[in-house]
Parts: C-alpha cells; structure tokens; sequence
C-alpha cells in the first residue's frame, strides 16, 4: 500500500474508533467497520466535483457497503466551501445522504445545534455516505423523517424541515458528551497532532485550514 494512503487510512481509524465510536455519535459505526461494512476512498490534492462523485460511486458501490467515506487529506478548503460541495455531490447522488467533516470544528457547547461542528471535527476533510436504504432500515419510529431530513441529521446535525427531528437527535449527542469535552477535546488535539507529523514524514501535505 502507498504509505501516504496508509497514514491517511490510520489516521481516519483513530478518529472512527476513539471519536465517533468511543462516544456513540453515529449509529452505524462500530457494526459498520467491524462487520466490514466501512468502504474509504482517498483522493489527492484538490479534487473536482467529478472526482468526489465517482470516488463517491466506488464506495457505495463496494459490497456490503452500508457507511462510505472519501476523505481529501490535501484539501485546503474551508468549512463553508466543503459544505458548498457536499451540496452539489449530493444532488448527484439521490440514493444516498451525504455529511460533511471538516477539522475546523469549534467547540461550541452552548446548545446541542452549535456542538455539532465540534463533534465533525475530523483529522481531515470528508464525506461520509450512507445509503438511504440504510437510514430507512435503522431510523426509528419515533424519529420518522423524511429523505431530506435523514441526509442533514446524520451525526445529530443540520437544519432539516422538522426542527423537532434533529433537536432530538442533537440533545441525545449534546448530553451523552457534554460531560467529557475536556477529554473529548485532547483526544481530537492528540490525533490531529498525529496527522501533522505523520503526514510530513510520508510527504502528505499539511497545509490545511483549521478555522
């Protein structure tokens, strides 16, 4: 395996497993990876929307794929230019909700909405891709919401048409780590530390946006 891959690989992991996992922030994780339902795509430099989407359709189409990521560990991009982007990569992919991760997340824990960013604050810009065919099967009953709303709340976030929906979820988030954001927050501060000396000695470029 090319080792920048590699590190980017092990990087992504380190976040799954002691972020998103550690702290239940997505229920579809732990089985996902474990069960070898996790599909990743790495893409270099400052990819097109053409590459996002095919990237994008060679994950959700993997076998057993139940949760896809395609991460841009080169991506000097800020938030509100990688939410743009997931906006038009979703609009070509219909069959899938898709969630934006970006190292810029800061901690906001004023309300359960404003963590949000926070608890997305990957080591790298991503995409996570789920198919909608997965949120229908696990969503539940008294969290009925509709395709649209499912693609927003993923991770407990967004703004779909229901406030109700995502205020739900993001509480449910909000209170489950509120108690240990200081642990949360060396724990997101060790791994990106990781990424940047990593990164430098395989020859991935570290420049990159965190605000």
């Amino acid at each position: 395996m090319d080792p920048r891959r590699g590190e980017v690989l092990r990087i992504f992991e380190r976040y799954l497993v002691e972020i998103v996992e550690a702290y239940e922030l997505c229920p579809w994780a732990r089985s996902a990876r474990v069960g070898g339902e996790l599909a990743v795509e790495v893409v270099w430099g400052k990819p097109s929307d053409d590459t996002w989407v095919s990237a994008a359709k060679s994950v959700l189409a993997a076998p057993k794929t139940r949760v896809a990521m395609v991460i841009a560990p080169e991506l000097d991009a800020a938030p509100s230019e990688l939410r743009a982007l997931r906006d038009r990569v979703a609009a070509r992919l219909p069959a899938a909700g898709v969630a934006e991760f970006h190292p810029a997340g800061v901690l906001d824990s004023a309300t359960p909405a404003r963590l949000v960013p926070f608890l997305r604050r990957s080591p790298d810009p991503l995409l996570q891709l789920v198919p909608f065919a997965v949120l229908d099967a696990v969503r539940a009953p008294q969290l009925v919401a509709d395709r649209a709303q499912q693609a927003q709340i993923l991770v407990g976030g967004g703004e779909p048409p229901k406030p109700a929906v995502a205020d739900r979820i993001a509480a449910a988030n909000h209170a489950r780590v509120a108690p240990s954001l200081p642990e949360l927050t060396a724990r997101l501060d060790a791994i990106a530390a990781d990424r940047d000396t990593s990164y430098a000695r395989v020859g991935v470029s570290t420049r990159l946006r965190r605000r």
